[in-house]
């Protein structure tokens, strides 16, 4: 089976943009529940709605592919779940090795995800001498010495950091001087890495950070709409009588 080490993805050879690079999985996501609902065919709209962007943006991605649907019909399903992962390279095998087994580590090691989308854990790795050997996911934990040895006998491209982030930046060095080419960061903290090396940042304190911040704009919506309305009712009870009701005008 072929590995990540010696094939790569051709979306960038394609000129593919990387805004469309990164909609890909969401469209993939949502053919992949179409498909098995034995959905054979969906149109833009429909497919665009279930991915969370609009039709005219998702039709030109597409035309990225080669891919422009059949008028009256749409597209067919299959044919796009298998196109958008052959250009995401989920065809073929892609060995990750996932550096840091703590809780998240431990999560990210139990995914169910990863072998149905194309990636294999091909090892875990932790810098505590006490997780040698203990197995997770039934994957048994190898210490950090042994980390580029790890990665030469798997051909392993890809790396997970999930480590703290005092010891992200030394992990990083040691994957990128042993080959690996693409980090997957879960450390709080930005990374820094030569060029050809691709990294993707997943911070949950961020994420949380930007609702924290919606959640308080739509609060001071609410509170805005509610003085609003209450100013308004203030302003048309202003002049009335007792009972509610404007006073009879008195003759001269």
């Amino acid at each position: 089976m072929a590995t990540g080490r010696t094939h790569r993805p051709a979306t960038r050879s394609r000129g593919i943009p990387e805004a469309t690079v990164a909609r890909l999985p969401l469209y993939l996501r949502a053919l992949t529940a179409l498909s098995e609902r034995s959905v054979p065919t969906v149109s833009s709209e429909e497919l665009a709605a279930a991915a969370g962007v609009n039709s005219a943006k998702l039709r030109k991605d597409f035309s990225y592919l080669g891919s422009y649907g059949t008028r009256g019909v749409g597209y067919d399903v299959e044919y796009l779940v298998y196109q958008i992962s052959r250009e995401l390279g989920l065809t073929q095998d892609w060995p990750v090795v996932i550096v840091g087994i703590g809780n998240l580590g431990a999560a990210l090691a139990n995914y169910g995800g990863f072998a149905s989308r194309g990636f294999r854990v091909a090892a875990l790795i932790d810098a505590d001498p006490a997780m040698a050997g203990k197995p997770v996911a039934g994957i048994p934990v190898q210490h950090t010495d042994e980390l580029e040895k790890i990665i030469d006998e798997n051909g392993v491209s890809i790396g997970v950091i999930a480590t703290p982030a005092g010891a992200a930046q030394q992990v990083c060095d040691r994957l990128v001087a042993a080959g690996v080419t693409s980090i997957l960061n879960f450390a709080p903290t930005v990374l820094t890495v030569p060029d050809g090396v691709d990294v993707r940042k997943v911070d949950l304190s961020i994420e949380l950070q930007i609702l924290a911040f919606h959640e308080q704009r739509k609060a001071g919506e609410e509170a805005e709409a509610q003085a609003g309305a209450a100013a308004s009712a203030a302003q048309e009870n202003n002049g009335k009588g007792p009972d509610g009701d404007v006073p009879a005008v008195m003759p001269a």
